[in-house]
């Protein structure tokens, strides 16, 4: 069973700026492609920075004069002040753009990248390889389209993959039901240390939004054992990953 990674969801073609990008050039580029943001690189493809549009509205709103516009800008940032009269001021893209940059390597998974765009309150993540040069770009559209799995594929896979294939159940030895992406677990395991891996693994799934835990155990395997041959189960294992 694998997750989906986000070099599988990226966008690979990407609109970029330099360091010394003009700003109005910035801003042709995200008018001409129809984006609301891009990295900026350096010489080695490396991404030193990312220009969103409240970077660029701080530039205009002290061209207008707009003083209203600026401090709301000022505000939607943080109420860093200083940050805020510098990229006001910033002619290029290196003024500009908020750094250093959020990024996500390539092998991660949907969920590792859902989980840095909320801790970061970003909109989207330029993706790096292992070298950390720019491959894609990821946004928060492109990470829904796990969510569209229908609830059928995933009870069919929930079944297959955690109970059969992980777990060594005989088919529907557990009842999984999904509705609108929510999981309910229901039935008897073996082991009480087999609930976590179950309820786990189940919320790694792809397009599975929470997971309802239902689920009871014939022998409690939570206390240590009296000295003798270790009992060991397929849970130890992932039990150690979770």
């Amino acid at each position: 069973m694998k997750a989906t990674r986000t070099g599988a969801l990226m966008v690979g073609d990407v609109v970029t700026a330099r360091r010394d990008t003009p700003f109005k050039e910035v801003v042709r580029l995200l008018e001409e492609h129809r984006i609301s943001g891009l990295p900026v690189i350096d010489e080695n493809h490396k991404v030193i920075g990312v220009i969103s549009e409240t970077d660029l509205m701080l530039r205009q709103a002290r061209e207008s004069g707009s003083t209203g516009v600026l401090a709301r800008c000022r505000r939607l940032i943080g109420g860093r002040a200083r940050r805020a009269s510098v990229k006001s001021r910033a002619r290029t893209a290196g003024g500009v753009m908020s750094a250093p940059a959020v990024t996500v390597r390539a092998d991660a998974t949907v969920a590792e990248a859902a989980r840095l765009m909320t801790e970061h309150r970003v909109e989207r993540l330029p993706v790096v390889d292992e070298e950390g040069s720019l491959v894609g770009i990821v946004t928060r559209r492109d990470l829904l389209q796990v969510f569209l799995r229908t609830d059928a594929e995933i009870r069919r896979e929930v079944q297959q993959e955690v109970f059969v294939n992980t777990l060594w159940l005989a088919p529907h030895a557990v009842e999984a039901t999904v509705r609108d992406g929510v999981v309910t677990l229901t039935g008897q395991l073996e082991r009480r240390s087999e609930i976590p891996v179950a309820v786990g693994m189940t919320r790694r799934l792809d397009g599975v939004v929470d997971v309802v835990d239902h689920l009871s155990y014939r022998l409690d395997d939570k206390h240590p054992q009296p000295a003798g041959p270790a009992v060991r189960g397929v849970a130890d294992d992932w039990l150690r990953k979770l």
